[in-house]
C-alpha cells in the first residue's frame, strides 16, 4: 500500500530562496529514488514563505530509505531544517 507524507514549512523570509532551491534539488533527486511514486512541491500563493511537498512511497520503507539518502542528509537536514521556524509533517497510508 503506498505510503504519503506531506510536510508543511514555513521560513524568515531572508531564507525563502535558499530553501527554495533546496526542495527543488531534492525533488529532482527523490524522484530518481526507487521506493519513491511521487514528490509535488507547493507553495503558497499569497504567503511565499509557505512550502507544502507531497509525497508518495510504495511503501513505509521506501521513505525510510529517503531518509537515508545523502541528498536527503545535504539538502534537507543540511540546508531546509536549521532554517525552519515551523514544520507541521504528517503520514499515512494511501487509500485506494
Amino acid at each position: 500500500m503506498p505510503y504519503a507524507v506531506i510536510a508543511r514549512y514555513r521560513v524568515a523570509p531572508e531564507d525563502t530562496a535558499v530553501v527554495r532551491a533546496a526542495l527543488e534539488e531534492m525533488r529532482t533527486h527523490t524522484l530518481r529514488e526507487p521506493g519513491n511514486l511521487l514528490y509535488i512541491l507547493h507553495t503558497d500563493p499569497t504567503d511565499p514563505e509557505i512550502f507544502t511537498i507531497y509525497e508518495q512511497y510504495a511503501d513505509e520503507s521506501g521513505f525510510q530509505a529517503h531518509k537515508n539518502t545523502p541528498h536527503f542528509t545535504e539538502h534537507i537536514l543540511g540546508t531546509v531544517f536549521p532554517r525552519l521556524t515551523e514544520r507541521v509533517v504528517s503520514f499515512g497510508d494511501v487509500l485506494d
